[in-house]
């Protein structure tokens, strides 16, 4: 079998079940071999390959666009819109993104990547070529727990207008990165649950298939069947969806007949289709959460290559060790109790755990009311997926002083790019009055800041990378002071470079270079965004100051050079993301390509040096 054989929607319209199954079982294994080989996202992409196919064959996606909500189930799609060859680099430099990109192919209609956007993209493009008098669907393919996302139910309510052209595959694998929580999910096991409905339905339309009027009756009763036998599928039929489903999602026989069926319906439409997650590999189906977004791993055994939690691990054993001390202490996450290092947490004190789903305004807001009600949450979120409840941080924490830890994990660059880099959220945050903004370097300053948040009676952040920290001379972090930074080492000359958390590593070994060039440098762990160490700052003035930080700008450099401004010094030379967003690829490689290593921070700040 060949990629140029099976790739668009001519080919696989004409092939049969049989056949495609097949093609199921080849794109199953390129998914393993190249995310074995690179990483990415693994179980939910395997648990959506027949329905990515069904959906190729019965619709032309350059004619009927195909919306991935969250984005990673969308390695099929890639693989049969000739992407094959940029798939054997997935997620690295000048390969295949691991999310829909337009920029990539046109036949990915929008970016993805944060979960609860498909069904208003589609729904938007489906009301502008309905505006338009165009009959094409739109199809909104929605899974992991993404139905239970705010946005997603901000659309679903207007969905009755302008959803004429719209499909919303709702892919039930009853899982986001987490276990699915919260009403939606029960609603929809009940419907899976609810098997006796589709019994009867089968029975009946068999019963009179050979009688033509009954037969279309039996049709026309179909949504009056599901209010009484399957109530809970009411609840989107109430919003003005025809319902259909459940469906096998592995069933590509039952797939292609229920799409040609609908295909030829208006909407809004909804098809429930129940999938598993890691379907076909059976370490990623018994173990869908470790194998949900993972690094490199051995395909035949499904071994994964070690990694260090680092300060992720730290954040779950300092509130389990916390937790003991003070019943106060609470956890609230978004989907993610995993991913920021709750899990022993969630397992030693489950009362005291929350996960809220893929709802980060929620987490913030309830996180808000927990504080109110007397206890101490710490809300642990992607610092990527933050930005969406910044104004909740701002309106329900900040203004009222309510003392809530946010704790922002994967803070920085990260290699599934653009949608996912953590790198713009400062600005914002360290504008809000009254706001503590700190960047631990290491773990164990991590477990200072949290004591040091856990004593203050007002909202605080804490952001940190994936991952550790590498530093290897640089002093044991000592007490915490508000607004204080740390100076790292001094000298009587030279530049000053300040440093935001876990770039202290990176700030060690530019010094190293410098010191073969013999400049002498003084180096400052800045601690904190807000409140920013002023008098520190305005000490160094005269000297070049300069800034490294995982960040775009508007974070510490911008707050260095207010502080500096209305000094006559020689000036701040800031290193950071800058204007322009990274792409995807390994981390090292896009700091390269950005000039954020040490080389060439070293090269830059004596060339500067040298003008100077």
């Amino acid at each position: 079998m060949k990629w140029e054989d099976i790739a668009g929607h001519d080919k696989l319209s004409s092939m049969s079940a049989g056949e495609l199954e097949e093609i199921a079982a080849f794109c199953r294994q390129e998914i393993i071999q190249q995310v074995s080989c690179n990483g990415g996202h693994l179980a939910s992409n395997l648990g959506c390959v027949e329905l990515t196919l069904a959906l190729h064959k019965v619709f032309d996606p350059a004619e009927n666009p195909i919306v991935f909500d969250v984005g990673h189930q969308c390695y099929t799609h890639k693989l049969l819109t000739g992407r094959r060859e940029a798939f054997l680099k997935l997620r690295r430099k000048e390969g295949c993104s691991g999310f829909p990109n337009p920029f990539e192919s046109s036949l990915d209609p929008a970016i993805g990547g944060h979960a609860g956007n498909a069904v208003s993209i589609a729904l938007g493009i489906g009301a502008a070529r309905e505006m338009e008098n165009t009959r094409s669907k739109v199809i909104a393919v929605v899974g992991d727990g993404a139905l239970g996302n705010g946005i997603a139910f901000e659309a679903l309510n207007t969905a009755v207008y302008g959803g004429k052209n719209l499909i919303l595959v709702l892919n039930d694998n009853r899982m986001s990165i987490s276990p699915a929580v919260g009403a939606v999910s029960r609603q929809l096991s009940k419907i899976i649950s609810g098997r006796f409905y589709n019994r009867t339905r089968d029975i009946l339309r068999r019963g009179v298939r050979k009688t033509p009027r009954l037969h279309r009756l039996i049709r026309r009763l179909d949504d009056w069947l599901k209010s009484a036998l399957l109530p809970p599928s009411v609840i989107f039929q109430s919003l003005g969806f025809r319902f259909f489903g459940p469906v096998d999602g592995h069933s590509i026989p039952e797939l292609i007949a229920i799409l040609e069926r609908i295909r030829e319906l208006d909407g809004p439409l909804m098809l429930h289709v129940v999938t598993k997650k890691g379907k076909g590999v059976p370490y990623a189906e018994n173990s869908p959460v470790a194998y949900h977004g993972v690094g490199k791993f051995e395909p035949g055994s499904g071994k994964l290559s070690d990694h260090s939690g680092g300060f992720s691990e730290t954040l779950g054993g300092w509130m389990c060790r916390k937790a003991l001390e003070d019943e106060r202490i609470v956890g609230v996450s978004a989907a993610m109790i995993p991913g920021v290092g709750m899990a022993p947490f969630a397992e030693k004190f489950p009362k005291r755990c929350f996960d809220v789903g893929i709802a980060e305004e929620h987490a913030a807001i309830f996180s808000a009311g927990l504080a109110l009600g007397g206890k101490r949450p710490v809300c642990a979120l992607y610092a990527t997926f933050a930005q969406r409840a910044l104004d909740c941080i701002y309106h329900d924490a900040v203004l009222g002083k309510v003392p809530v830890i946010f704790a922002l994990d994967r803070a920085g660059a990260v290699p599934d790019g653009p949608t996912h880099h953590g790198i713009f959220d400062l600005g914002f945050l360290r504008s809000l009055p009254g706001l503590t903004v700190m960047m631990p370097r290491n773990s164990c300053e991590l477990e200072l800041m949290l004591d040091f948040a856990l004593s203050l009676d007002v909202p605080s952040v804490i952001r940190y990378p994936r991952g550790g920290a590498s530093e290897k001379n640089l002093p044991v972090p000592d007490e915490i002071r508000i607004g204080k930074a740390q100076v790292l080492r001094e000298a009587p000359g030279g530049p000053v470079i300040w440093a935001l958390g876990a770039e202290c590593g990176t700030a060690e070994k530019t010094a190293e270079l410098l010191e073969k060039e013999g400049i002498t440098t003084t180096l400052i762990n800045a601690r904190f965004v807000s409140p920013f160490d002023r008098e520190t700052a305005l000490k160094y003035s005269s000297r070049l100051q300069v800034v490294i930080e995982d960040h775009a700008g508007g974070g510490l450099s911008s707050a260095l050079c207010e502080c500096c401004a209305q000094e006559s010094g020689k000036g701040v030379l800031a290193f950071n993301w800058g204007g322009s967003v990274p792409g995807h690829g390994s981390v090292a490689e896009l700091r390269r390509d950005a000039g954020l290593d040490p080389e060439s921070i070293a090269r830059r700040i004596m060339e500067h040096l040298h003008r100077l």
